[in-house]
């Protein structure tokens, strides 16, 4: 059975400017791209799917999978070529006159919300495509891919911050250790977003860990009361 085949997938509601038919339906192309590398790739593992594989399960030809995706890599994380420019630019213009940690915030939880409301548009719960996501790289191959990726956009936020305070990363180490701290804190709440089934928003749960990070990391903050709810939510609801 292909994804094709089962009901369409539905996007977000349209709340900009009308969109024409025929972007509707390259996104929804797009959709069931993503949607069948997902499935196959948790399935099998990435070295045993081929591009011929994802394109017969989305009922595309490989020709029209390569209009959309460089790489089966590229279609499993989204695969937007100018995410990494976009999030220099973020950083460098983001809430001018406030520090280079807080642009970094609003700016990745912005963009982790945006990749939300991406898999929510594949259907069903975007938790559950993250966990599958998360099984997908225990594949060595798919761990490289991802981590080439992060590389990626490490390189582009601290390319921002460096822009942003005038610093020269040849002689300044602080934009590339700036970068990496946000990184990681960005995938913790990802992971912890998804093993919780998104109980809490996303942008909230990124937003209190970036003021906990600026803080210094105390023991007490409110990142850790607002998680520490949901996991008795979750005993309570057991």
């Amino acid at each position: 059975m292909t994804v094709a085949s089962t009901q369409p997938v539905p996007g977000p509601p349209e709340t900009g400017p009308p969109v024409s038919l025929r972007e509707r339906k390259k996104l929804a192309t797009r959709r069931l791209l993503r949607r069948a590398a997902l499935e196959l790739v948790a399935e099998r593992g990435l070295h045993d799917v081929t591009v011929e594989d994802i394109a017969e399960a989305a009922d595309v030809s490989p020709r029209t999978f390569f209009n959309y995706f460089a790489s089966k890599e590229a279609v499993l994380f989204g695969g937007d070529p100018e995410r990494a420019a976009e999030l220099r630019e973020g950083v460098v213009t983001e809430a001018p006159g406030k520090s280079a940690l807080e642009a970094l915030g609003a700016v990745l939880a912005r963009d982790s919300e945006a990749m939300a409301d991406e898999l929510r548009s594949l259907g069903g719960d975007p938790a559950e495509w993250l966990r599958r996501m998360k099984v997908a790289r225990t594949d060595p191959h798919v761990r490289a891919a991802h981590a080439a990726q992060m590389a990626m956009l490490e390189r582009a936020l601290a390319e921002g911050v460096a822009a942003r305070i005038g610093a020269d990363q040849e002689t300044d180490p602080y934009p590339g250790i700036l970068a990496a701290a946000a990184v990681s804190v960005v995938r913790a709440c990802l992971t912890f977003w998804a093993g919780t089934g998104g109980a809490t928003p996303l942008s909230q749960l990124i937003d209190r860990a970036f003021t906990a990070l600026g803080d210094g990391l105390p023991e007490n903050n409110d990142l850790r009361r607002i998680t520490a709810n949901v996991t008795a939510d979750r005993k309570d609801t057991n």
